[in-house]
């Protein structure tokens, strides 16, 4: 008989409070009904006292159900929290007969906990996001019977030096070296570059890439959990843990220190005028009580979500969302700023920008030259400006080729065309090239279109044609019969508003503007010549964005990093505040990010850094205002200079104030 061993695996916190979240709402929600409820009852005296004392008692129950477990788990622990402090001044308010007071402090604090549970919920998910990426079958080459034979197996199963085979349009199983075969890869899930790669053999790939057209054979270099996937999912994984560690480490500390404080003011406050000062008990426990309704921190407690609250509500209406009010305190400090290339400075499409005919364009066949009733006009935006006959002819050339073609190039060409009005003619005999180009058959002329090394006759003046746009990061194809007739140039097309909002950034007070990309140097350096960012560093793999992350952390203390791709993600998850592109930007990057642009729009990012720091001022404000008012009332209650009523009129009234100022951020525009 055979037995199967089932391990039953312990929850992570993170799935325990996911789990937990549709309660916190409910009850959160059954809280403030009922303390409504029990207010408007207790005004109008329709239901005398016991209906909204019975009411003010469900919303204790429902607005400290998680507050009464977590005080508890530190009780056991002999440590003192917020939590237990909360319950202790709601508890507090009722004995002294204001149970109002009590039910309004547990739904406020009901709320903050159950808004941080969902925004820490969002980015749990991310890692799961990047683990369905990966393929879950290889097919590889094994001796089977004495026979080779290929097998699929799963992924993990894959070992070292074994080679994949991966058809065209198949995820790559698990990084190795080519070791037969070409294809064009795309590798924006790694490098972020929207250019495929050409792949022959020696080149290297990458787990989770997309194969192009061609068939190929890998040689494994690397075990499944080594991969450059694995260790994206795994830098996540240690990024987001490192945060978790921190915020735990600070609410603890002074959490603790605060509740510890207020509970011995307290029972001092009771105890020395009965034992030392011959009060009676219930002058003392009326002080005391008094003293601990004035101390309960509902002004401090809501000071900073009165703030964040609204400053989230107004950026969501903006079309920015934040994953929660810390990371808007974060963003108020960012001092570096640091973009990925592709699909954030740039539209992360390839497309046509210069178009350079050869001898004047004297050898393009007539036929080319078509009539099109509104010129050659240009789409908007368009680098390349109004097309010039010979342009037009030379594009209409190449539309005419590529048409039935499924590269990407091809289709960057294409849809040039489209664009500008001009339409494909007929073609026979499509042929297309791995690793070269295309062929085709046009009213009778053979054409061809791709690398130099179909043509004949590269002159020199061709050759430095070539060069010049190669090292403006272009790719280069040419296009004509035997002889070229002239080339295209194709590149990622930059954002229209890039360069203004790197200006904008600078006015706002960041200090250092750093370009992070997979490109290659030329391609980078261009780019961040244009916009006049401050520091360039291309050719990088995930990894290694982070190392540059991690240094910039050290130089000038918080850093954002704005991105879209997977290749972005532990960026993202490593910076103080990561920032994605959200129209364009990955599943894996949103869940990476803790803000995000939902119009895909860059020039909201200067607002975002603008209104974090306004936000940060109005907090203060708050923390300032709550803490004088609560200190000078805990004086008042102490010597026995303010009654009860007095002292609720004060906490609530300083309350209303901090509730108001930060209800100022909602008609933020930026």
């Amino acid at each position: 008989m055979i037995r199967k061993q089932v391990t039953i695996r312990k929850p992570t916190p993170e799935e325990e409070d996911l789990a937990s979240l549709p309660w916190m709402v409910r009850l959160t929600v059954l809280c403030l009904l009922t303390l409504i409820a029990g207010w408007i009852l207790e005004r109008t005296g329709i239901a005398g006292n016991k209906i909204p004392w019975l009411l003010y008692g469900i919303a204790y129950l429902s607005g400290g159900y998680y507050s009464v477990q977590a005080a508890f788990d530190s009780l056991k622990q002999r440590l003192f929290d917020v939590n237990f402090l909360m319950i202790i001044a709601a508890i507090g308010a009722a004995i002294v007969g204001q149970p109002k007071e009590g039910a309004i402090l547990m739904f406020l604090f009901s709320l903050s906990n159950t808004l941080e549970t969902y925004a820490m919920g969002r980015t749990f998910t991310s890692v799961r996001a990047l683990l369905d990426m990966s393929p879950k079958i290889a097919r590889v080459k094994r001796i089977v019977n004495g026979e080779n034979d290929i097998v699929e197996i799963p992924v993990e199963e894959v070992q070292k030096n074994e080679i994949v085979i991966v058809r065209p349009g198949e995820q790559i199983p698990n990084d190795g070296t080519v070791i037969r075969g070409e294809s064009a890869v795309n590798e924006a899930s790694i490098t972020g570059e929207s250019m495929p790669a050409e792949k022959q053999r020696g080149s290297r790939v990458f787990a989770g890439t997309l194969n192009g057209n061609g068939a190929l054979d890998i040689k494994v270099t690397v075990e499944a959990e080594d991969s450059t996937l694995a260790r994206i999912v795994k830098m996540v994984e240690e990024a987001r843990e490192k945060k978790a560690k921190s915020q735990v480490f600070t609410d603890r500390v002074l959490g603790q220190y605060y509740a510890m404080s207020v509970v011995g003011i307290a029972v001092l406050a009771f105890l020395i005028p009965v034992l030392f000062l011959g009060w009676d008990f219930p002058t003392s426990f009326y002080r005391a009580i008094t003293l601990m309704v004035v101390a309960s921190p509902c002004a401090l407690v809501i000071s900073i979500p009165a703030a964040l609250l609204s400053a989230l509500a107004s950026s969501a209406r903006s079309g920015v969302l934040y994953k929660g009010g810390a990371y808007i305190e974060l963003a108020s400090t960012i001092r570096a700023v640091a973009f990925d290339k592709t699909g954030t400075l740039t539209t992360g499409r390839p497309g046509v920008v210069a178009i350079i005919p050869f001898n004047n364009g004297a050898q393009i066949p007539e036929v080319f030259y078509t009539e099109q009733e509104s010129g050659f006009p240009s789409p908007p935006d368009d680098q390349l400006g109004n097309l010039q006959p010979e342009q037009a002819a030379l594009l209409t050339a190449a539309v005419s080729v590529e048409y039935p073609s499924e590269h990407p190039l091809a289709k960057a060409i294409v849809q040039s065309g489209k664009e500008r009005g001009i339409d494909a003619l007929e073609s026979e005999n499509f042929e297309a090239a791995t690793g070269l180009g295309a062929r085709a058959v046009i009213h009778g002329t053979h054409i061809q279109i791709g690398r130099k090394s179909l043509f004949n006759n590269i002159n020199g003046v061709i050759n430095n044609t070539i060069d010049e746009q190669e090292r403006l990061g272009r790719t280069v194809v040419l296009i004509g019969a035997e002889e070229p007739w002239g080339l295209i140039a194709i590149a990622d097309t930059v954002r229209e508003e890039a360069k203004k909002v790197v200006k904008q950034l600078k006015e706002t007070g960041v200090e250092r503007i750093v370009l992070l990309t997979g490109d290659n140097k030329q391609v980078a350096h261009k780019l961040g010549t244009d916009l006049d960012v401050d520091e360039i560093f291309s050719e990088l793999l995930p990894q290694e964005k982070v190392h540059t992350i991690e240094r910039l952390k050290a130089t000038y203390g918080a850093v954002a990093m704005v991105g879209d791709g997977i290749n972005d993600a532990p960026a993202l998850a490593s910076a103080d505040v990561g920032i994605a592109m959200g129209v364009a930007g990955t599943d894996v990057a949103l869940e990476s990010a803790d803000v995000l642009l939902m119009s895909d729009e860059l020039s909201r990012l200067p607002g975002v850094l603008r209104n974090a720091r306004r936000t940060r001022r109005v907090v203060r404000q708050n923390l300032t205002f709550a803490f004088v008012i609560m200190v000078i009332l805990m004086i008042l209650a102490l010597f026995g200079e303010i009654s009860l009523p007095l002292a609720v009129v004060g906490h609530e009234g300083s309350t209303l104030m901090v509730v108001a100022n930060g209800l100022r951020l909602l008609i933020m525009k930026e």
